[in-house]
């Protein structure tokens, strides 16, 4: 490789960081005032990527040249700030009180109604935008021929660093957004309108989002693809540069570009996984990330359940319950058995999540990275070792519990939104080796021919073996909840300082809540696995992730039988309303959106409060 490559190369990556610069800086300024994990932050980038797609080429027609371009651009940026802020007051500012996960359940709802109405408005195809005026012939530089709007995107990072900084450093709006992002409680008692100044973070988060979307139209065609593709990345930047710090992010966007200019060129099937190394790497060894500082963990942290007494009736109940789960195949046709034994996977799979979010206080954006490890341990037992599915099912609970124990081990030392970043990176990596490792995982294909044995292949037999499994891995982790172990965890969950004090040794009990929870989620992959006959990577995915978190909110995080209550709702709900249209993403994000707002404990969680609330 001569200079001159090495310098295009390096041009290249510049010009990929201040793009992704400029959309994680407007994630970066929400967080640091609102504590949100805003997860519609990609689709404000898709609008933007979308809306400037469709209006630059009707402003050009007016033959304006370069100002009808980049007037374009901004009035893009300002319609999508203003989506932005129309967000923030019909729904953010109603659950700014709710706990954190709440926060963000609502978000991804505001996801999935985006998807759909971008496909509405806009049509089904992908756009692309037309060139910029000016910049549409290559420049020559050492010999090699580059894009000239590259440049001007390498340019335009550093412009809005330097606004931003302006605006955070010289305006009164700008020193209550570093206050706010130091101590957003002392702002508050300081008399400052903290609904204003969320309202008007969220204008400027937006209006970042939307103005990096649009510079990308003349580089790629807008797709609804986008947005769950760039808020992963965004998400890395953030953390990576530490939550709340514009120069962190810089400096993250800064190294994560030329790790995807030179990393492909060292390393081709790199481009799935470096950006996750990179955080894994700078977490382990810097907790906070590059100018990030400790959070204060106040009570919105510590929301879970708390300790009661169990009650005989609720024993009965769930004697009862399972004995009507037990009846029902003998009144059921196959279609109903398949989604009942679908819904016990996940109501498993959720409970298990419970384990380490509702009692331990450990958010973990990646727990799909233990229910696919035991699916594909099932799954390569079955494929290399001839296995049968009594001996391939525990090879993916041992799976899947390694792979906690180390994940675990790396993750424990870290606490709230870094803890979570850092179980996302874990899953990304497994899903990057899970796609491209086609030898022994079949890549993208996946691995087919994961049948049960022939006593459980019939559907009601199989359906009685999932019942026992999930409810005797249900019953084990309450007996753990209940123990003097789960009380443990819940000590150290409201308050780690005092947990210590009375010689708690925190970081085991939590290392050894993550194998356990690990296994029962790998128990739940591996039973998926043979209900389905196949697995692949997509079990590895944020969608995964997300699922398992979207049942335990919706049942209620409190409860006991919350995340069993909410994978039921969920998945019914998706088979309900997928079969009857097209639009089944909008309903669905319309109904989870719904449910945060009325329900903002969760359906179990709620209705539990309204009965003591009466009492």
């Amino acid at each position: 490789m001569d200079l001159s490559f090495l310098i295009i190369q390096s041009l290249s990556g510049l010009a990929s960081a201040s793009s992704l610069f400029i959309t994680a800086c407007g994630l970066t300024l929400v967080f640091g005032v609102t504590r949100i994990v805003n997860f519609a932050h990609g689709s404000l980038y898709m609008i933007g990527a979308y809306t400037a797609a469709t209006l630059l080429p009707r402003l050009l027609e007016l033959s304006y040249g370069p100002v009808s371009f980049w007037t374009g651009i901004l009035i893009t940026a300002l319609i999508v700030g203003a989506i932005g802020v129309l967000i923030e007051v019909l729904l953010l500012r109603r659950i700014y009180g709710a706990p954190e996960l709440f926060q963000l359940l609502a978000t991804f709802g505001v996801v999935l109604v985006v998807q759909d109405l971008v496909v509405q408005v806009f049509g089904p195809q992908d756009i692309l935008g037309p060139r910029a005026p000016g910049l549409r012939a290559p420049v020559e530089i050492l010999g090699r021929r580059f894009p000239s709007y590259e440049l001007a995107l390498i340019a335009a990072g550093p412009i809005v660093l330097g606004f931003v900084w302006l605006l955070l450093r010289k305006t009164r709006f700008g020193i209550l957004v570093r206050a706010a992002t130091q101590d957003r409680d002392m702002v508050a008692s300081l008399g400052v309108n903290q609904a204003l100044l969320f309202t008007g973070t969220l204008f400027l988060g937006a209006f970042l989002a939307g103005l990096g979307g649009a510079l990308q139209t003349p580089r790629v065609s807008a797709n609804t693809g986008m947005d769950l593709s760039i808020i992963a990345e965004c998400f890395v930047v953030t953390v990576v540069g530490g939550m709340g710090s514009v120069p962190g992010a810089f400096l993250a966007a800064l190294i994560i570009g030329q790790l995807q200019a030179f990393g492909i060129l060292i390393f081709p099937k790199s481009t799935l996984v470096v950006v996750f190394l990179l955080m894994a790497f700078v977490l382990a060894v810097r907790p906070y990330g590059f100018f990030g500082r400790p959070e204060i963990v106040g009570g919105t942290h510590a929301v879970g359940i708390v300790s009661r007494t169990p009650r005989a009736s609720g024993t009965v109940a769930a004697l009862i319950v399972l004995a009507l789960l037990a009846c029902l195949p003998l009144v059921s046709d196959a279609y109903l058995l398949k989604v009942a034994t679908e819904i016990l996977i996940f109501a498993l799979f959720a409970f298990s999540l419970q384990l380490l979010i509702g009692v331990g206080g450990l958010v973990s954006f990646g727990h799909a990275a233990f229910f696919g490890l035991g699916a594909y341990g099932a799954a390569l037992g079955v494929k290399w070792l001839d296995a049968p599915m009594e001996a391939a099912l525990p090879l993916g609970i041992l799976f899947a519990a390694a792979g906690a124990a180390l994940i675990g081990a790396f993750v424990v030392r870290l606490s709230g939104i870094y803890l979570a970043m850092m179980t996302l990176a874990a899953a990304q990596i497994l899903y990057a080796v899970a796609f491209q490792w086609v030898d022994v995982t079949g890549g993208d294909n996946g691995i087919v021919g994961v049948w049960p044995s022939t006593w459980a292949s019939p559907r009601n037999a199989y359906y009685i073996l999932t019942l026992i499994l999930c409810a005797t891995a249900v019953f084990i982790l309450k007996r753990a909840i209940d123990a003097p172990f789960g009380y443990a965890l819940r000590a150290a969950r409201d308050s780690e300082p005092r947990a210590e004090a009375i010689g708690l040794n925190v970081r085991r009990h939590r290392w050894l809540a993550f194998m356990l929870s690990g296994a029962a989620a790998g128990l739940a992959g591996g039973i998926y696995a043979f209900s389905r006959g196949s697995v692949d990577p997509s079990l590895l995915g944020i969608s995964t992730s997300v699922d398992a978190l979207a049942m335990l909110l919706l049942g209620g995080i409190q409860t006991i039988a919350g995340p069993l209550v909410g994978a039921g709702v969920l998945h019914t709900l998706r088979d309900q309303i997928m079969p009857l249209t097209g639009l089944w993403r909008l309903f669905l994000g319309v109904s989870i959106i719904a449910m945060v707002l009325l329900f903002p404990r969760g359906l179990v969680g709620t209705i539990r409060h309204w009965r003591e609330e009466r009492a």
